[in-house]
């Protein structure tokens, strides 16, 4: 599993997604003190961003070990 980037979520850093999948459900903490999540299905390919705050999250494929 990949640690999340403390400055993470620009277009050119996106915060990565392991996924076993082509798309995964994504929750998104909009602001440090907020208390609702923000859920959306990440797509594999480019970039996406969260439609409330606009952080960039990108899925990356991932295996599971055997």
């Amino acid at each position: 599993m990949l640690k999340p980037k403390e400055y993470a979520g620009s277009k050119a850093d996106p915060h990565l997604v392991p996924s076993v999948t082509t798309k995964r459900i994504v929750g998104c903490v909009c602001e440090e003190d907020n208390t609702a999540v923000v859920w959306f299905w990440l797509h594999q390919g480019e970039a996406q961003r969260c439609p409330s705050c606009g952080s960039h999250y990108k899925l990356v494929p991932h295996e599971l070990p055997h």
